[in-house]
């Protein structure tokens, strides 16, 4: 966000605690893995500094967002934990500045937070009052890791929930002068906004699940194929393509946790959550019935490979990622397992994970396995030829769950599996799908 706002000829003043983080931003380096970040920091040249020290940048600027981490707590819900202590900082430098100040809260919080706690630990600490002496507003951004610069400049629409109409105004200015596309603006009150951020990402969910559903369908039926089922339904403009490939469950920093955070809410205030609670099942079940596939297509003999263990491509979050949580369920099962990644290394993978063979290369993982399973779709593994897949004396079995690979189908050597494609998928009577 701070690259992006600086390379537009904003001039920003990025604070964080981490002094590793500032030193990098500052050397003109990027402090997090994400395509084009660095040159967009190169870009923004002097526009873009960073500090240690929180009051000197609310100083030193007329509008601060507030980007930090808003962990998930026991019973689903996000917690505040980071978000008002960063508030009393602000609210302390606010109380020395005679200018109207705004600030935005862009992290994903419960509803009834930015109105109730954030608000009121900005006015205690800064003295003044909100709406007059300064203003407030609460603005999700709605990006995915590996496109964040994209998405940022150019977001389908533009979410505002204001403390009154001047501030919503202001940060409404700011983003017109920051988008390279012209996106609708929706403004509105605090919770209806907090609400709308978590209701977009569990409508997305859900489309997802049940792209998987009629995946996991098409797998049990002849001549069935879940792409030109899910191709046909995506062109019709109420139901629309995005979000509508059946593959594997959905992962990542948000998706889970957003789904999980409006059941808790929904149970909090005694409302139904039945489908989002089913969608969170659902997806879950996900791994058990994609393991079984796994199973049913190994021999015994070396080990099963996983492709992939980040939650997408182009980036290096492994949070509740498919190919982890599939190693996961194979090692459970004293199953023998080697992964590779290109970007996710060991420091990343869970502690119950660290003793996971890490292959050196994707070509390294493909050889030592009797199965390899397509987990992440990166762009380098379809690149791979055809000749390091195959085996000369038994077939080796390439589970492909997103039907990338499709030039491996017929090669001698190579028992090629296409998830949400009928009949070759299909599982053994004797093994239990796990559907839900």
């Amino acid at each position: 966000m701070a690259a992006c706002f600086a390379a537009r000829g904003f001039r920003v003043k990025a604070a964080d605690l981490s002094s590793e983080k500032v030193d990098a931003i500052n050397r003109g380096m990027p402090p997090v893995y994400e395509p084009g970040l660095e040159d967009l920091i190169r870009e923004a040249g002097d526009l873009l500094q960073a500090t240690r020290n929180t009051g000197e940048a609310v100083s030193a600027s007329e509008a601060t967002f507030i980007v930090v981490g808003t962990p998930s707590e026991a019973g689903g819900g996000f917690s505040l934990q980071y978000v008002l202590p960063t508030c009393e900082a602000i609210g302390r430098a606010l109380a020395t500045k005679k200018d109207f100040h705004l600030v935005i809260l862009t992290s994903t919080v419960m509803p009834g937070s930015t109105g109730g706690e954030v608000k009121a630990a900005l006015e205690r600490f800064s003295g003044k009052r909100c709406g007059r002496d300064f203003g407030l507003c609460y603005s999700p951004e709605f990006i995915a890791l590996g496109t964040v610069i994209r998405d940022f400049y150019n977001p389908d629409f533009l979410l505002i929930g204001e403390s009154d109409p001047r501030s919503g105004e202001m940060l409404a200015d700011i983003y017109k002068r920051l988008c390279k596309n012209s996106p609708a603006i929706s403004r509105m009150n605090f919770m209806n906004a907090e609400i709308t951020k978590l209701a977009v990402n569990t409508y997305i969910t859900t489309k997802i699940s049940y792209a998987n559903m009629l995946a996991r369908l098409c797998e049990k039926l002849p001549e069935a194929d879940a792409n030109v089922v899910t191709d046909a339904l995506g062109l019709d403009s109420r139901i629309g393509a995005k979000y509508l490939k059946g593959a594997v469950s959905y992962g990542g920093p948000c998706f889970p946790r957003d789904n999980r955070a409006l059941a808790a809410l929904a149970a909090r205030v005694g409302a139904s959550s039945g489908l989002a609670e089913a969608t969170d099942l659902f997806n879950r079940a996900q791994i058990k019935s994609i393991a079984d596939i796994v199973r049913a297509h190994y021999s015994g003999r070396d080990s099963i490979g996983i492709l992939g263990l980040t939650y997408k491509p182009n980036t290096d979050v492994v949070e509740e990622a498919f190919g982890l949580l599939l190693a996961h369920e194979l090692v459970s099962a004293n199953l023998p397992v080697v992964v590779y990644d290109p970007s996710a290394d060991s420091a990343r993978v869970p502690g119950s994970l660290k003793s996971l063979h890490m292959a050196f290369s994707a070509q390294d993982c493909i050889a030592q396995s009797d199965v390899v399973v397509l987990a992440t779709p990166w762009q380098q593994f379809r690149e791979i030829p055809i000749t390091e897949w195959t085996r000369r004396d038994q077939p080796r079995a390439v589970i492909d769950c997103w039907r990338a690979l499709d030039h491996l189908n017929g090669t001698e050597g190579i028992h090629y599996v296409r998830l949400g494609f009928g009949g070759t998928a299909a599982i053994p009577a004797s093994v239990s799908s796990g559907a839900v």
